[in-house]
């Protein structure tokens, strides 16, 4: 059994899909019933005896010096404006030994999903039936991902925005990072192109399987006011 060390928290995008909120607040900090994302996570990983946090920010990265208050070291990545997320990796990848990468811009409902034990590198995954549009994971009868799809499909495992990584893993995706980074220039990638489909070969990766809403993610006006009502109308206006 292998356990996390640490945690690495992507929270440097723009939130463009939930504009006007995010002008003036970067999208982990948007509190949902009262609680900003990222500040949920952060509770989350502590109750899971997980203390090392790594934040990375870009947009609007003043924000979250508070954070440091509370122990969290702050890593500015200087190309988010231009690059995707795999910049923001790239920037924390001294920081990935058995570690467990979440992005910062989801709702935890059940703190366990952060549990710092694991057999093997691979991401929370909730097993969908009927079909989804998201990626969306097959495995074979050992639980080893054998591929995955961009555009989802059905019978298969939804990936989460929730990640866990060996020692060994994470030093061969530092290096893949670098290659796609440094050489390749890939800049449009996002940080987990490249074990899924830029390097999957170097990767033997499992499921952490998780029950259905047991994180929420948001990703526009409507599905925020979903899960909190006060955010029905204008009030989100007040709420930045």
């Amino acid at each position: 059994m292998k356990q996390v060390k640490r945690a690495v928290i992507m929270a440097s995008g723009f939130g463009s899909r939930m504009r006007p909120l995010t002008l003036t607040t970067p999208k982990p900090l948007v509190r949902v019933n009262g609680v900003a994302m990222i500040e949920k996570v952060i509770d989350g990983l502590t109750e899971n005896g997980i203390t090392e946090i790594h934040v990375v920010t870009g947009y609007l990265a003043e924000k979250f010096e508070y954070l440091k208050e509370l122990g969290i070291d702050l890593i500015y990545n200087p190309y988010y404006e231009t690059v995707n997320n795999i910049s923001s990796l790239y920037v924390a990848r001294d920081y990935l030994e058995d570690a467990i990468i979440i992005d910062g811009d989801q709702v935890i409902l059940d703190s366990s999903v952060l549990s710092p034990w694991f057999e093997r590198s691979g991401y929370n995954s909730v097993y969908v039936e009927d079909g989804t549009d998201e990626w969306l994971q097959q495995v074979d009868s050992d639980g080893t991902v054998v591929s995955c799809s961009r555009t989802g499909g059905k019978s298969g495992w939804q990936l989460y925005g929730i990640s866990r990584w060996t020692k060994e893993d994470a030093r061969q995706l530092k290096a893949d990072l670098e290659f796609e980074f440094e050489v390749r220039r890939n800049f449009q990638a996002y940080w987990d192109d490249v074990a899924m489909f830029c390097h999957p070969e170097h990767y033997k990766l499992g499921i952490f399987p998780m029950r259905p809403g047991a994180v929420t993610e948001i990703d526009t006006m409507d599905e925020l006011a979903e899960i909190d009502g006060s955010y029905k109308g204008e009030e989100y206006e007040e709420k930045g």
